[in-house]
């Protein structure tokens, strides 16, 4: 057994089980026409107009009318959006946001409407852009400087307000961004995704599946220094994430520099800790997630050629993995059968191999071969 997993493929496995930097200075815009004033009589006009062909011309001309007053024009050109978006028309629809958005860049109002546009139009690349500028808005809320002569009391008071009064905006930016993030075939352009998502919401309650996915990105792009330098970042974070600790307990298993297994023990063994899957209430995610600890612990002691501490751990894998993970119960049960074969157990490892050659896993031919070997041995054919 020289590799331990096949490690690209198990961030994977988890995903189915489940930029820029923000500006302190950026405030929060918001649209306001004065009552009574000329603009907000021809609103009047427009809004009485019962014809949507009509309504839409009316819209151009107020743009064109009003073109000195930023305000209107932003306001103009963000109805016009509207107004192209439910004729189905969503290119427009995004030309005119994009429009409104210019002279209001700060407007969540705004930037959720386009976001909504983007989604509509399977558009990942402007929505992603525009979840990313709203989390800037959101985060500048808490960034904000404490206006002279206020008490810090009552500036606190105020960030809970104004963070208040903006949070379902703030949480439909948030949750499209991660939607764009999920939806994302293409792991360069998801990795891209990504950096600004994380940039953008730094605390997201969507840490953990944008760690998998993050991870998932690498992986498939082969970009190991990344991906370590990632899943440490995230660790430094957060330290029980459990797909970090997933795939740096692997990856050092695999790497055969000096140090590394020890590494992939630490790791392993943090996995385990963390994931609690003999607890009474363990879901099926955390007994995965404990199965694989204990494979990963088994391997890197069966590259030691340490085969009396192997077993338990692979024997733990097995018990834990069993009905959750085939994949990875198989993975348990090969190291069983290698370890036993090795002990010359050969009852027993005819009985684990006997179990693993009957599930499809990338451990199937190794299994099948091995498994003749030890039936071969029991009957004494050399």
């Amino acid at each position: 057994m020289k590799r331990c997993s096949g490690w690209v493929l198990l961030v994977v496995m988890f995903l189915s089980l489940a930029a820029f930097m923000p500006r302190a200075s950026a405030q929060v815009d918001h649209i306001t026409i004065g009552a009574g004033t000329d603009e907000d009589k021809d609103l009047q006009a427009i809004t009485n107009e019962a014809d949507a062909q009509k309504k839409l011309a009316m819209y151009e001309a107020f743009v064109q009318k009003f073109a000195a007053n930023p305000a209107a024009v932003a306001y103009g050109n963000w109805q016009l959006s509207q107004a192209y978006q439910t004729s189905g028309d969503l290119q427009k629809a995004l030309d005119y946001g994009d429009k409104a958005l210019a002279g209001s860049p700060h407007n969540l109002d705004i930037l959720v409407s386009l976001a909504s546009v983007a989604q509509q139009a399977k558009n990942n690349a402007k929505l992603m852009d525009y979840a990313a500028k709203g989390g800037e808005v959101c985060l500048s809320i808490v960034k904000q400087t404490k206006p002279d002569g206020m008490s810090d009391a009552d500036f606190a008071q105020k960030i809970i307000e104004d963070k208040g009064a903006v949070q379902n905006n703030c949480d439909f930016l948030e949750t499209s961004g991660f939607n764009a993030i999920a939806s994302e075939a293409d792991a360069k352009t998801r990795m891209t995704e990504i950096e600004k998502f994380t940039a953008a919401f730094p605390d997201s309650k969507f840490q953990e599946p944008v760690s998998s996915y993050a991870l998932d990105a690498l992986s498939q792009l082969k970009d190991n220094a990344r991906l370590v330098a990632y899943a440490e970042k995230t660790l430094t974070a957060n330290p029980n994430s459990l797909p970090a600790l997933l795939l740096l307990a692997n990856f050092y298993c695999d790497d055969n520099k000096a140090g590394s297994a020890a590494k992939a023990i630490t790791y392993s063994q943090k996995l385990i800790d963390v994931a609690k899957a003999d607890d009474a209430d363990a879901d099926k995610s955390r007994k995965v997630y404990g199965g694989v600890g204990h494979n990963t612990l088994g391997s890197v002691y069966l590259k030691q050629d340490k085969t009396a501490a192997a077993i338990p751990e692979l024997k733990a894998a097995a018990a834990l993995l069993k009905g959750q993970d085939d994949q990875q119960y198989a993975r348990a049960l090969y190291g069983l059968g290698y370890v036993y074969g090795k002990l010359n157990k050969l009852t027993e490892a005819r009985e684990v191999l006997t179990e693993a050659v009957k599930i499809q896993s990338p451990w199937l031919a190794m299994s099948q071969d091995l498994l003749k070997k030890v039936n071969n041995a029991r009957a004494g054919v050399k």
